[in-house]
């Protein structure tokens, strides 16, 4: 088991700050945080993208922002506008939510479309697509499914989860996604991640990112209960 410094967890990390509660003062002290302990990126709200944009200015910190949040159920054109939007504000990745109920309902093809209509004006434009599944909805044969799906759409991560459904991140999901699309897809493990250890942990696992609302308590050895 590697055993991993604060910076290098640090560098795996986006931050989410997508509580519907946060204001700009949050924001912007979240922005800072950021920058003060080097993560990979702030995840945002699709409103926030001009100001964080323009507050991570001269940083290394990457402007990342969730689509169709948190329930994927958009249609595909309204979608491909939101990424278009998005990547005009200044975003550098997507983290975009699967049709969950058009998946569950065995619409593979749909599903398929559905994703690689965003990838294809994201990758126009050097642009990153995470796909989320809400793997909690999922069996393991349907993360399975799902990671295939986003590969075969040309995506480039695979995430487990919003953070705001019932369940999150588990070993076993990542388990599942490191057997499918290991190597071949980035893995972001997302929700649920209250510890140094725990991050630790699905990094050894081989997820490459990590979806955390409670970065600094995470960083500093702190065990938080917030529910992200």
């Amino acid at each position: 088991m590697k055993q991993y410094s604060r910076q290098e967890v640090a560098a795996a990390i986006d931050h989410a700050v997508l509580k519907p509660d946060q204001s700009e003062g949050d924001l912007r002290a979240n922005v800072k945080m950021c920058i003060d302990y080097g993560v990979a990126s702030i995840c945002v709200r699709p409103c926030d993208i001009k100001l964080t944009s323009h507050l991570l200015k001269d940083s290394s910190v990457m402007l990342s922002c969730v689509l169709s949040f948190p329930h994927g159920d958009d249609t595909a054109p309204t979608k491909v506008f939101q990424a278009e939007q998005a990547i005009a504000d200044g975003v550098q990745e997507i983290d975009m939510v699967m049709n969950i109920g058009q998946f569950l309902s065995g619409n593979y093809e749909y599903v398929l479309n559905d994703i690689k209509s965003v990838v294809n004006i994201a990758h126009a434009n050097n642009v990153i697509i995470k796909v989320i599944q809400e793997s909690c909805f999922l069996t393991l044969a349907g993360v399975a499914k799902a990671c295939e799906l986003s590969y075969e759409a040309g995506a480039d991560f695979v995430k487990t989860s919003t953070g705001f459904g019932p369940s999150s991140a588990t070993p076993e999901i990542i388990d599942v996604m490191v057997q499918t699309v290991g190597g071949k897809m980035g893995i972001k493990a997302s929700g649920g991640i209250r510890s140094r250890e725990q991050a630790i942990a699905y990094l050894n696992q081989g997820a490459t990112r990590l979806g955390i609302g409670s970065t600094k308590a995470v960083l500093e050895g702190r065990e938080t209960s917030d529910a992200y």
